[in-house]
């Protein structure tokens, strides 16, 4: 379900799930926190960049798989994930190839940078589904998208590639013949031989102090929306709606 290969000394990290709009399972996390730590040290690669297949990034959290289990594990993989990209000694570029959701949206957030297509599309479902924000969202999506950050999470909010543009959540938005391309490019463009771009990144990337602060919050938040019932219930009625609508 996790696809790795070594492009122009770029690591292409592809979730291949697309019956699924590449909905990530507890191991999926797992494999994708991973691979970002073996390509991240900049002895296998120059960077890295992760992409879907299909017309998904990802749909976030497998809920089918989810239910019944304990939030607070769940959150904490993809907790994970997002601290594998912030320990990263290169570039970690997202290439939302399409729909991002919930807590595959929120990762994206901590990438250096999140390139687009015109079938880009971010979505936060998580307010209305009884469930709480992760990935250090509460502390990255405020710093990308100012003051307008919580009225998205409470919203719900379904973003094109042009309104999620406007937002701070992509930086541009290209043809999808041209997203790995660009994506390489640019990692190979901050990566070029004289540059200095792993202290910049260490300089520039959130702090992982404040990120580590907000996990520990969201910890917090995930634990009283499953103990209030909302999460478990949130997600049966997920798995329950028609699915045509």
């Amino acid at each position: 379900m996790i696809e790795v290969t070594v492009r122009e000394e770029v690591a292409i990290v592809t979730l291949r799930r697309p019956e699924k709009l590449n909905a990530l399972t507890a191991d999926m996390r797992r494999e994708l926190a991973a691979e970002v730590r073996a390509h991240g040290d900049g002895k296998l690669a120059r960077g890295v960049v992760v992409t879907g297949t299909g017309r998904a990034f990802s749909a976030g959290e497998d809920i089918d798989q989810a239910a019944g289990k304990s939030l607070i594990e769940e959150v904490a993989l993809f907790h994970d994930m997002t601290r594998a990209v912030l320990e990263s000694r290169v570039p970690v570029v997202a290439a939302v190839n399409g729909l991002a959701v919930g807590g595959a949206a929120e990762w994206t957030l901590c990438f250096d940078t999140r390139i687009g297509t015109p079938a880009t599309e971010y979505f936060l479902p998580e307010n209305h589904l009884g469930l709480s924000i992760s990935n250090a969202a509460s502390y990255l999506l405020p710093r990308l998208a100012g003051g307008r950050a919580l009225r998205l999470v409470l919203d719900s909010a379904r973003l094109s590639a042009e309104q999620a543009r406007d937002a701070g959540l992509l930086d541009e938005i290209v043809e999808p013949e041209a997203l790995l391309e660009t994506a390489i490019a640019r990692v190979r463009h901050w990566s070029a031989p004289g540059t200095a771009t792993e202290v910049h990144l260490q300089l520039l990337r959130p702090p992982l102090a404040e990120v580590e602060r907000a996990f520990a919050a969201e910890t917090e938040a995930a634990a009283r929306v499953e103990a209030a019932g909302l999460a478990q219930a949130g997600m049966a009625r997920f798995i329950t709606r028609p699915r045509g609508g």
